[in-house]
């Protein structure tokens, strides 16, 4: 959109069940819209409380670089003309975030708020806001005189005008963007003092499977116990999550006025660059005197036994290159460089020969000393492939590190009702049809009409996944059971997905009638139009009010709905910094001798980064940092390390598969706020022979808050979008949806340079969690009775105290039976008041790391080798008979959805364990607070008060009745349980 141009579009549609205020009834409703210093008054709907408007309003915007910190106010008011007053009836505000296109709005009800604790406000508000640029559409007009039935338009007064353009967020906020790469302070740490690794091992759990703390040297200091101790050359406020790495970065130009080599007075020039055993090399361009490259090489400094830079011009020949000229340089006269400086400007340099005599030709050259958070690191060519790789352009496009965006996934609904007068080929008898649907590679059918005529009746709904840019058609195919095996069409509808309207809430969507197109070809570019009568009824929407789940939902990443207008503003930043890895296992061969090409990508939300491949190096050191917007807290962050096998000995069209080596998950609300975490996590991966830890990963971790009132606020919200209560999928549905859109986010990744291949999104996404594991059965077996194991000893303990095992605990247990006995009103507050006591005790115990896998609660250490065959089996199975195979595959399907019931089950036992356990820090605050509140209300208030308004609560009329779950039950969903430790 061009900024100059940009405008806010607000169209006032209607409002729903608003509060009477007039004492009558009714009230008298309009809307005052407030932005940017601007405000417009709707007409007045006298006596209405359903008003409908259907009035836009458009406002400048002065900024759109501040359009992000701006709000869109819409006060409803009750217009009361005997006293020239007014009474407040609501309000909505949405933030500036959330303004889309004009193309993607759609209509929204909102919910009114109040202003005040005192105020009583219900009803709905609905709203269509969107950005435009049409020139055709100019800002509304202001009226000189304001009229409570006419629209106005104020101006701010210019110190409130000007407050509210200059505000900023805070400095530690303001450079925390997303793909951003923190610049590391220039200072080194000192080395005498060694990292401190504390190894932190959980009950049976392998010493060596263990997660381990350490203390290493982030930019500005050393990191202990989650807090930075800075050093003596270390200012404050410089320090960063990774450790800084210096590198020599040299970016080759172009040339010119190079001299003609061959006979024919050609030349085909090439740079290399050398440094010590280290060496890049540019693509050679034909017949250029004049050539241009822009290439940056990096050479890591760690490694570098050289004094001497050497750039030498080449002549690319068939039997040997010859020399055309070099220049050398001192590294020790080599500037360095720490953004946020501006880019070092290039320089002409003079060739000369081996003998340092000039020579014709110049070479355009800069060359620097930086770090990792250099604005060239990404793009550059690394020397760690040097030693493997002679050229640049063949290593470079696949060992860059990179951000992907995943595709904003979209359900697509098709409601498929009845079709009219259909022509069949064979009129002497009836047709046996459904309707075939198809996009792209994905294809659903309905059931066979049952009604046998000309007039079919189907009312079925079928469900895709699509994604943006919707590139597909969607292909709705008319078709008749001939007879076994022959389908004969009756007729296609094609509809562009552009064309298709868009939904974020429930409203409901009118159906419509398209016209069938005769055709023997269903190829949408070869169709053959026949026009006649038959008709499809249809509905068909794009369904936006759903968080399209793309991973498991127990390890998801995001919750928020695919339209865009009903994000909320985020609740903190998280920053990640790879380190390094250590110990890990060869994955294949070269030159005899076991080695690895190591790659790591992160995924949280819809990005996804890769880092860079290091290069034949079991100890590869990254030192790659990245930030997310977090907007719940119950959201998991995973990471995970792969080995580059599109580098060495290609297959076919790149055939071979990127090894997985391990991954780690980490929940967010698991992470104090402010503290730095610095981990090394065991990358254990499950093999056909067992468990094996494959190495280890080393990252630092930071979640920052930016408004604590919004996060705590977070966890009375429900999980997921309102869809997903109101039209909730079926598990079946589910599955379905999950593989379309993993299988949509890979096919867009692959398209992607360097891409990331399927096996990598797949594993990110544990596509095969659902599958039947006999393992995985017997681990969640354990974690149900590990939950009812509580239970358990409270009956045992009972049992003690009725046998007079303990005499004393027995004598004071009557007591305390008899105390509660004669005053009831006490037991309420005895309970909350004790687990307010526990809570506080298990304080400091509380857990001080994330959580990681764990091989014992896993059943991977004693699982048996057929077990573990019937696990790496692949679905369906591969064996014989075909009778066997039949019953065997219906087995695991059915024990699969075992598997996840119990777990299910385990995971809301591990809920309520974790509510004083300050697994989640916050939510048990909030819990401990609400047992402290309600021990002393319930001490003041006579139980049989309690009882009888609990009684009633509980039993009250439908009318009284939300859809949305209630906030005890989304804080519930919230807490973490024990499968982040899942393997």
């Amino acid at each position: 959109m061009t900024a100059g141009n940009l405008k806010l579009g607000v169209d006032i549609v209607s409002a729903y069940n608003l509060l009477p205020k007039d004492g009558h009834g009714s009230s008298s409703p309009y809307v005052e819209l407030c932005f940017d210093g601007q405000k417009f008054h709707s007409t007045t709907k006298e006596k209405d409380l359903n008003p409908v408007w259907n009035e836009s309003f458009y406002f400048a915007i002065s900024d759109p670089a501040i359009l992000h910190s701006l709000t869109l106010d819409a006060y409803v008011y009750n217009n009361v003309k005997a006293t020239q007053s007014r009474t407040f009836l609501g309000k909505v505000s949405i933030n500036g975030d959330s303004f889309v296109p004009h193309s993607d709005a759609v209509v929204l009800h909102y919910p009114l708020e109040k202003r005040g604790m005192f105020s009583r406000v219900k009803g709905e508000l609905a709203l269509k806001v969107y950005l435009t640029d049409d020139p055709k559409v100019k800002p509304s007009v202001p009226l000189s005189a304001p009229s409570a039935t006419r629209h106005t338009f104020r101006t701010l007064p210019k110190h409130e005008d000007s407050e509210k353009h200059n505000h900023h967020p805070p400095a530690a906020v303001e450079p925390l963007h997303q793909g951003t790469k923190y610049v590391v302070d220039e200072m080194k740490a000192p080395e005498a003092v060694p990292p401190r690794i504390v190894r932190m091992n959980s009950p049976g759990q392998p010493l060596d499977f263990a997660l381990k703390e350490t203390s290493p040297f982030l930019g500005g200091g050393q990191v202990v116990g989650g807090r930075v101790i800075r050093t003596d050359r270390a200012p404050a406020g410089t320090y960063d999550l990774v450790e800084k790495m210096h590198f020599l970065f040299v970016r080759v130009v172009k040339a010119r006025d190079l001299p003609s080599m061959d006979v024919t007075g050609s030349l085909d020039p090439y740079v290399e660059v050398r440094v010590g055993n280290y060496k890049g090399v540019t693509k050679h361009l034909e017949k250029q005197q004049n050539p241009t490259w822009n290439v940056v090489f990096a050479f890591s400094r760690d490694r570098m036994q050289a004094s001497v830079l050497e750039v030498v011009v080449k002549d690319k020949d068939l039997l040997k290159d010859d020399f055309v000229g070099l220049i050398r340089f001192d590294l020790n006269e080599v500037p360095f460089r720490a953004p946020p400086d501006s880019p070092l400007a290039p320089e002409w340099y003079r060739l000369v020969d081996k003998k340092g005599d000039k020579i014709k030709g110049e070479l355009m050259l800069a060359i620097w000393i930086g770090t990792q958070a250099d604005e060239a690191f990404p793009d550059a060519w690394h020397s760690d492939a040097a030693s493997s790789i002679d050229s640049a352009a063949a290593s470079s496009s696949l060992i860059r590190s990179k951000v992907y965006h995943a595709p904003r996934l979209w359900y697509l609904r098709v409601n498929v009702i009845e079709a009219q007068d259909l022509v069949p080929t064979d009129k002497s008898r009836f047709p046996d049809t459904y309707v075939k649907a198809q996009i792209g590679n994905q294809m659903m059918r309905t059931r066979p009409s049952q009604a046998r005529n000309f007039n079919p009746i189907w009312n079925e709904d079928l469900l895709f996944v699509v994604a943006e840019p919707f590139e597909d058609h969607l292909i709705l195919t008319v078709e008749d059971r001939v007879g076994p095996g022959k389908d004969e069409t009756l007729g296609v509808v094609v509809i562009p997905l552009n064309a298709v309207e868009r939904r974020a809430d429930d409203r409901p969507i009118h159906p419509r009638w398209a016209n069938l197109e005769k055709t023997a070809l269903v190829d949408v570019d070869q169709l053959k139009k026949d026009k006649f009568s038959s008709r499809l009824h249809l509905r068909v929407f794009l369904d936006g009010g759903y968080h399209v789940l793309d991973e498991s939902t127990n390890y998801s990443s995001d919750l928020r709905p695919t339209a865009k207008q009903l994000w909320k503003p985020p609740i903190g930043i998280l920053e990640l910094g790879i380190l390094n890895a250590s110990g890990l296992h060869p994955m294949k061969s070269h030159d005899g001798k076991g080695t690895s090409d190591t790659y790591c990508v992160a995924k949280y939300g819809h990005k996804w980064v890769r880092t860079r491949t290091v290069l034949d190096n079991l100890f590869p050191k990254y030192n790659e940092q990245y930030t997310w917007e977090v907007f719940d807290p119950a959201t998991v962050l995973t990471v995970g390390v792969f080995d580059n096998n599109q580098i060495r000995d290609r297959g076919p069209n790149g055939a071979n598969r990127d090894l997985k080596i391990g991954k780690v998950r980490i929940r967010i609300s698991t992470l104090e706020t402010g503290r730095v975490y610095t981990h090394s996590y065991p990358l254990l991966v499950l093999h056909p022979s067992g468990v094996k830890k494959m190495g280890e990963l080393h990252l630092a971790l930071r979640f920052s808050c930016t408004s604590l009132v919004n996060m705590l606020h977070i966890y009375s919200k429900p999980l997921l979008p309102k869809m997903h209560y109101v039209r909730p999928f079926s598990v079946m549905q589910l599955d379905v949806l999950r593989h379309q859109a993993v299988n949509i986010v890979a096919t867009r990744f692959a398209r992607a340079e360097p891409p990331l291949r399927k096996e990598v999104v797949e594993y990110m996404s544990d596509v095969d969690s659902h599958l039947w594991s006999m393992r995985k059965s017997k681990a969640n077996f354990f974690r149900l009775m590990s939950v009812f194991s509580g239970l358990l000893a409270v009956g045992k303990w009972f049992g003690d105290i009725c046998s007079w095992k303990n005499p004393i605990t027995t004598v004071l247990v009557h007591v305390l039976y008899l105390l509660l006995v004669s005053f009831p009103e006490l037991i309420l507050p005895t309970v909350f008041l004790y687990m307010f006591l526990i809570g506080i005790w298990n304080f400091r115990n509380r857990p001080r790391h994330p959580p990681h896998m764990n091989t014992k609660m896993s059943q991977a250490e004693a699982v048996s080798p057929d077990e573990l065959d019937e696990e790496f089996d692949t679905f369906p199975t591969t064996r014989n008979p075909d009778l066997v195979r039949m019953r065997y595959d219906r087995l695991r399907s059915v024990a699969g959805r075992i598997q996840t019931v119990v777990g299910d089950v385990a995971t809301q036992g591990e809920r309520v364990g974790s509510i004083l356990s300050w697994r989640d820090p916050r939510a048990t605050s909030i819990f401990v607070a609400f047992c402290l509140a309600a021990a002393l209300v319930l001490y003041v208030t006579p139980f049989q008060v309690v009882a009888g308004l609990a009684g009633v609560y509980l039993m009250r009329h439908p009318r009284f009745r939300h859809r949305l779950p209630s906030v005890p039950t989304n804080f519930f969903r919230r807490l973490p349980a024990r499968t982040d430790s899942m393997l």
